[in-house]
């Protein structure tokens, strides 16, 4: 296929985030965040945006409200090229939110889940032959609407034609209630980090957590942080080092873009090891700007800043 088409599934909303804080927050007690940004939020509209502006042909289907945050989310996906044709506005419903707090590398998230919960299996688009050539779904657990539905997403979208992504993310409630054993085997490209992988499995080591997952793996790119990647297809187990940022400005979105790196070259046919090194440089290009889209203007700003950055090349191919 010469022009890879891909459709987003997940949730929409939009980061605030308060930056350069004085002091952790306490309980009736107020303290000061000498920075503050307003930009699009949530794993699934990061990758989308991110593999759009790196010129990969991207459809979103989600859900926000008819309100000043879901104007601000489908401008922002408009602006970087990602086609919201899929994207429903319910009157009745408030567009997500989440408040982040920065703390050097680490940060705390609290999400208010509004409309995100009203997606459910019906809004998404599958028609056979399909339209598109790749699925991915992202921060599943955010959205009761499709948890229940996974595997059956997955084997429609297989149905159709399509491969599949999935990056789970973590579960606020902590349960886990992800059927790995039914839904991995229709999932193509299996895409946790190191933390949700450990919960997932409730092992204390990665080698034990793959091999929990391994029988029903097709492939997977597992993120490892500031170690790089980890990349598994049938017999082929390799990890791939990470990029050192020359600028950290903060590292939200950098699992999305990761995503993004990863899928542009899986959909082109690239081998494992060329698609987690282009996870891992767009994570790195992630963490030079605020926020998870700030980094990735369009693909010729892209191009500069990795040419700049790491002296390497970029190619869509």
């Amino acid at each position: 296929m010469m022009n890879p088409k891909l459709l987003v599934v997940g949730e929409l909303n939009v980061d605030l985030i308060l930056n350069k804080i004085h002091a952790f927050p306490q309980v009736g007690k107020e303290t000061i965040a000498d920075e503050m940004d307003m930009c699009l939020g949530s794993s699934s509209a990061i990758m989308a945006a991110n593999i759009a502006a790196m010129g990969v042909d991207t459809t979103f289907c989600g859900v926000v409200g008819d309100d000043y945050f879901g104007d601000f989310i489908l401008r922002e996906l408009e602006q970087k090229s990602v086609s919201c044709k899929h994207v429903t506005r319910l009157p009745d419903q408030k567009t997500g939110c989440t408040l982040i707090l920065n703390y050097g590398q680490d940060r705390a998230n609290v999400t208010f889940q509004g409309a995100m919960n009203a997606l459910t299996i019906s809004n998404i688009p599958f028609e056979a032959p399909a339209n598109y050539q790749h699925l991915h779904v992202s921060s599943l657990f955010l959205q009761k609407g499709l948890l229940n539905n996974i595997e059956q997403i997955l084997m429609n979208a297989r149905a159709a034609g399509m491969t599949t992504s999935l990056d789970l993310q973590w579960d606020p409630t902590e349960q886990w209630a992800f059927d790995y054993a039914r839904c991995l085997p229709y999932v193509d490209v299996f895409m946790p980090n190191e933390s949700e992988l450990l919960a997932l499995t409730n092992t204390d080591s990665v080698s034990s957590a793959i091999e929990k997952v391994r029988p029903y793996l097709n492939m997977l790119a597992l993120k490892v942080g500031r170690k790089g990647s980890l990349g598994l297809c049938g017999d082929q187990q390799l990890t791939v080092p990470a990029f050192e940022g020359p600028h950290f400005v903060d590292a939200i979105g950098a699992g999305d873009s990761f995503n993004a790196g990863f899928i542009q070259k899986y959909i082109s046919g690239a081998p494992l090891e060329e698609c987690l090194r282009e996870g891992n440089l767009m994570g790195a290009l992630n963490t030079t700007a605020a926020g998870g889209t700030g980094a990735f203007c369009n693909f010729n700003k892209i191009s500069e800043n990795i040419k700049d950055f790491w002296g390497i090349e970029l190619s869509l191919s």
